[in-house]
């Protein structure tokens, strides 16, 4: 039997599936990392560990396979914004840059003077600024993690993919990197190629085969980014399909026909296929409802809330002062007043509350272009909650639905299968 593999390099840990020639999943597997390093506005981790984890979780995912199941295809998707300096071995030449980092606030303010207002390229964390803060370092290559892995497993740099590239500048619209880039010192011309995800890149090397433990004609497929992963995963291929991921953080994101863009809130669009995946994070979230009540309590009162009544609530739910999406305001403070004494009353107004803020950035998502959700998948803690989700379909006005079956390593491994989804 075929087997198509995937690969997701999280913060805290590194996980492989399997799909069958169908999609269907096969076996997973997965290993803890050593925690990042963080500093002040540093954020870095140990490019040498990823590789020993993609090592740890294919031995554990062949474990688990049917016996003479053979891999064919690769794909490995990866936390948007973290690259690394390495020279021409591929040997990293210190630790990579996490998504986080926000040490480059210099070349953000010179990337701010060049870039259009409407570049998700533009901030200190973003990939552009890390890319620039090492070449600066006289590095004789910067990767994104992705880019990396696969170099590794291909024994040389292979082109990035159109979703990592897009906060390192690239024009997925124009299809090309910005001429704008030359004036921060950066050619063009001497920047990675792009393709699509789903692209093959070429034949695993020999040696990466022997190490991993893999056949020498597996084929070496471009990846994504983890949340861009996430959404294949979850089977979201139509204008319209909508994915929330309900994590520590709300995450929203529509499939479009066509990119929008509003970088005071954080909105941009990665390539999918034929189409775009338009989105944007709010800080409320799970986060949030951690500070009052544990899992199991909000399970317990949920029991005695009633999703299709008004809790009278009028909530805005934040952690601490400070919101990027639907609405840009660092100062915005939590809205959390009145306190009812009654545990039930106040987690329905926390619950519908963070609904709330879901609807407000699906209509903004709207407001830029995109299409409002037809459907709503769900991923994330909060998506097994149906109390919740009865709430939110009120709330929304549109179905929603979990989706047992959604993580980053899922979607890598569809993607290997057949490329992004078509509408």
């Amino acid at each position: 039997m075929e087997a198509f593999l995937g690969l997701d390099l999280g913060t805290s840990g590194v996980r492989a599936c399997a799909v069958d020639a169908r999609g269907r999943l096969l076996a997973r597997a997965g290993v803890p990392l050593p925690p990042p390093r963080r500093l002040g506005t540093a954020s870095e981790q140990d490019p040498r560990a990823w590789w020993r984890g993609i090592a740890a979780a294919l031995a554990r995912l062949r474990r688990t396979l049917p016996a003479g199941t053979r891999p064919r295809r690769l794909a490995v998707a990866a936390t948007s914004g973290t690259v690394l300096a390495c020279d021409e071995a591929l040997c990293p030449l210190g630790p990579a840059l996490l998504y986080d980092d926000a040490r480059c606030a210099e070349e953000a303010a010179c990337i701010a003077a060049a870039a259009p207002p409407e570049s998700p390229a533009r901030g200190a964390a973003s990939g552009l600024a890390k890319w620039l803060h090492l070449h600066r370092r006289g590095a004789p290559l910067v990767l994104h993690q992705a880019d990396w892995i696969n170099a590794r497993l291909l024994g040389r740099p292979p082109p990035t993919d159109a979703n990592n590239a897009l906060k390192t500048g690239y024009d997925p619209g124009a299809g090309r990197w910005p001429a704008w880039l030359a004036g921060l010192g950066l050619d063009p011309a001497a920047m990675p190629a792009v393709v699509v995800p789903g692209t093959p890149l070429g034949t695993i090397a020999a040696d990466a085969a022997a190490a991993l433990g893999l056949p020498p004609d597996l084929v070496v497929v471009a990846g994504t980014t983890d949340s861009t992963a996430a959404v294949v995963a979850a089977g979201a291929r139509a204008p319209g399909d909508a994915v929330t991921s309900l994590g520590s953080t709300l995450v929203v994101k529509v499939v479009s026909a066509r990119p929008v863009a509003d970088a005071r809130h954080g909105v941009y669009s990665h390539p999918l296929g034929r189409l775009w995946l338009a989105g944007g994070a709010s800080n409320t979230g799970g986060a949030v409802l951690a500070r009052w009540f544990t899992p199991a309590r909000i399970e317990a009162l949920c029991r005695e809330i009633d999703p299709e009544r008004d809790s009278g609530l009028d909530y805005y739910p934040l952690a601490r002062p400070g919101e990027r999406f639907p609405v840009a305001d660092p100062a915005l403070a939590p809205r959390l007043a009145p306190r009812p004494a009654d545990p039930v009353r106040f987690l329905h107004g926390l619950l519908e509350g963070i609904a709330r803020i879901e609807a407000a950035g699906y209509r903004r998502l709207a407001e830029l272009g995109a299409p409002f959700p037809r459907r709503v998948l769900t991923t994330g803690g909060g998506a097994a909650n149906v109390v919740w989700t009865r709430m939110r379909r009120r709330i929304l006005g549109v179905a929603v639905s979990a989706v047992p079956e959604a993580e980053p390593a899922l979607g890598a491994a569809r993607l290997a299968l057949g490329g992004p989804p078509q509408p």
